[in-house]
């Protein structure tokens, strides 16, 4: 009989993995701290067996006692540990698998490759929903396409869903801190568990849940971008099912990111009361949202993944990778080495596991039409190829070049330019991140680390830019040399104004060579000029 260590083996998640090994024929050695509950625990299961082990101790004796052919670590929590419990494993000989999700644990899990390989041990880190499942989802829904743009993932738990100490610190450890995501073709830094975002969830026959979600940290940022084709922008949220749970620590990551706080983690402990509080009144429905953005041919396409769970089954999802790997393990497939467990697994293979459960899945699949081909019909296809390649956005895209800026001298142009956060006079480097979401651009344009930015959206036959409260209507008279951006109306709060004191604005684009050119002058009834950028671009 295999024999297998859980570390938290009776933990939340760990319970539940020990359950399917279990049934799967393995010898489960239930492992924690608390002698009473892995006893207890072990004493419902089948060929089960308690053991006091502490990850952060000394695990080599319990390893030559039990001899096991696996441990896998479902304790954490991951966030800032090190490689302790695998590198025992490997001097052991013993296979290591994990359940961690954390970003850097995960992605530097590969530094043990050497040893492991050397020794013919497989050790294999995030055998869980990421970045294992999400990791087959992503390459079954890439899987047609010539290039990626953009990957946006969320998962929103049942409120029922049990969260232990470690889930907590998890959650807590990124709360306010920076985030590293590549957008626009660049890496920035965003802030934890803030861009928030509403999502629906949706599956054929299941009733809609929409929830509201926030930006976590997952080892998906860094893998899936590096490994995927065209190199896309990846984010992924992650929220309960009540929206005053996400906005509570939505609001305290602001203290955080002031550097008010250190780290919200110290404070772990209140989470569980703030979980158990919604775990009264809610549901026992999870859910899980993968879609993708790309190019095939000439087509962009975008292919949506959405998983709902329901009767409690939500918090199984999370063990069921390590599952497969183990079985897998067992039968001598996966090779020797240590790293992240991506691309290992199929998304055909999760298919049993979600059939024996109450969990519904569909993938869907829509063409997109960019936003300035949509405002300006066949027109846009007389564009010279420059102009024509900066406007085609979907999901996410990045150009770079150069720019010269002048601004106006009065006291009011400089007033104005100031609360409009234009860029100051001078020569600069640019960069523009461009940001497609449901047909809506974001354009962020970084002028020497001076940034501003505009949203784009067609209203009836206009291309509609907003900046703030201010909402301005143009039309894009073109020919195969460019077109300009001619304003029809505008409007402050939604309410519209005299075309006679609207900023005086006749933006220029065209090609030189590769080069896609910009002229933009901008200037005031009674004030005069406030602000004239021209420059290129080349998209990245």
């Amino acid at each position: 009989m295999k024999t297998v260590i859980i570390l938290g083996g009776y933990g939340g998640f760990g319970a539940r993995l020990s359950r399917r090994l279990a049934k799967d024929g393995w010898r489960v050695m239930v492992a924690g701290r608390n002698a009473e509950a892995a006893t207890r625990f072990a004493a419902s299961l089948p060929n089960a067996r308690p053991l006091v082990a502490d990850r952060n101790g000394d695990l080599a004796p319990i390893l030559e006692a039990v001899n096991p052919l696996l441990l896998i670590d479902a304790a954490g929590p991951f966030q800032g540990s090190g490689y302790g419990v695998a590198e025992a494993c490997i001097a052991s000989g013993v296979h290591y698998i994990d359940l961690a999700d954390a970003r850097d644990f995960v992605t530097g899990i590969a530094a043990l490759e050497d040893r492991a390989r050397g020794s013919g041990i497989v050790v294999r880190a995030g055998a869980s929903s990421v970045p294992a499942m999400s990791g087959a989802v992503i390459a079954e829904l890439g899987r047609e396409m010539d290039e990626v743009f953009c990957i946006s993932m969320s998962i929103s738990a049942s409120s029922r869903a049990t969260a232990g100490a470690s889930v907590a610190a998890s959650i807590l450890s990124y709360v306010g801190k920076p985030v590293r995501l590549w957008r626009g073709r660049r890496w920035i830094d965003e802030t934890g568990w803030q861009r928030l975002k509403r999502v629906r969830y949706h599956v054929g026959g299941r009733r809609p849940i929409s929830r509201l979600v926030a930006l976590a940290d997952v080892p998906d940022h860094d893998i899936v971008t590096r490994t995927t084709k065209g190199r896309p922008a990846v984010i992924f949220r992650a929220g309960p099912e009540f929206s005053f749970q996400l906005l509570a620590l939505w609001l305290f990551s602001w203290p955080v990111k002031w550097g008010w706080l250190s780290s919200l983690s110290p404070f772990a402990r209140w989470l569980l009361p703030l979980q158990g509080l919604g775990a009264r009144f809610g549901t026992d429905h999870s859910a899980m949202r993968i879609e993708v953005k790309g190019r095939a041919g000439d087509t962009f396409v975008a292919r949506r993944w959405t998983l709902i769970a329901e009767n409690g089954h939500g918090p199984e999802i999370p063990t069921m990778a390590a599952q497969l790997l183990a079985n897998a393990l067992a039968e001598g497939k996966i090779a020797a080495g240590s790293r992240p467990v991506a691309g290992e697994l199929l998304l055909d293979d999760f298919a049993s596991q979600f059939d024996a459960l109450s969990i519904h899945r569909e993938i869907t699949s829509e063409t997109y039409e960019p936003l300035y081909r949509r405002v300006m019909g066949t027109a846009f296809d007389n564009l010279p190829p420059p102009v024509r390649k900066i406007h085609s956005v979907f999901g996410d895209a990045g150009a770079r070049g150069t720019a010269t800026v002048t601004r106006g001298r009065s006291l009011a142009a400089r007033l104005v330019a100031a609360i409009m956060g234009f860029p100051p006079e001078g020569e600069h480097v640019v960069h523009v991140s461009f940001e497609e979401e449901g047909g809506i651009e974001c354009w962020t344009r970084d002028f020497g680390g001076h940034v501003f930015r505009s949203e784009l959206r067609k209203t009836g036959r206009h291309l509609v830019e907003r900046f703030g409260l201010m909402r301005f209507f143009f039309d894009l008279p073109a020919d195969e040399v460019g077109l300009a951006m001619v304003m029809r109306k505008w409007s402050i709060f939604g309410l519209p104004m005299p075309l006679l004191l609207a900023p005086r604005s006749e933006a220029r684009e065209w090609a030189e060579g590769d080069d896609f050119c910009f002229d933009v002058p901008i200037a005031l009834p009674l004030i005069g000029d406030v602000v004239h950028y021209k420059g290129r671009l080349r998209k990245i």
